[in-house]
């Protein structure tokens, strides 16, 4: 059996880490923060414009909080779960499932023509939706070798 020793003063070695990352896995990664910037862009969007869509929809002025209120709860339920449906599907399925669904969600928005039906799908939006924001973190880790994340952290927020 082969033993290694050490000479002394010298410190241990580093364990090799591969501190290159594939284009391809840099444009994925850029693609989530887009993503992920669209459902943050979303939020402030709708917020802009919640005198329109009340106007839009004749809704009362006790309604339309619900339409980011909604949206924010759903949001804050599926990212505690996303953790789970990370392991569960994988981070790059869960991510693209999430974008798709958010995208879908967000034409169904659009369509609403009360404010029930804009209330119901913007849950839809923030539940969907809610798995991109950790997904983006994860991928962020996983991708990127601790040497890097000092320059991908601000990327993400």
């Amino acid at each position: 059996m082969a033993t290694a020793t050490l000479t002394a003063g010298s410190p241990p070695a580093r364990p090799a880490t591969p501190d290159t990352i594939s284009t391809r896995r840099i444009i994925a990664f850029l693609a989530m923060v887009f993503g992920m910037f669209m459902a943050i862009l979303d939020i402030q969007i709708v917020s802009a414009s919640l005198a329109e869509i009340q106007a839009g929809l004749s809704a009362s002025s006790d309604e339309i909080p619900w339409v980011q209120t909604a949206y924010l709860i759903a949001e804050v339920i599926m990212i505690p779960l996303s953790g789970f449906l990370s392991r569960m599907l994988s981070t790059r399925v869960l991510f693209t499932v999430s974008a798709a669904g958010f995208t879908a969600a967000s034409a169904l928005a659009a369509t609403a023509t009360n404010i029930d039906q804009m209330i119901v799908y913007r849950a839809v939006q923030g539940f969907i939706g809610g798995g991109m924001i950790p997904s983006v973190f994860a991928a962020a880790f996983t991708i990127f070798p601790p040497s890097r994340r000092a320059m991908v952290s601000p990327m993400i927020g």
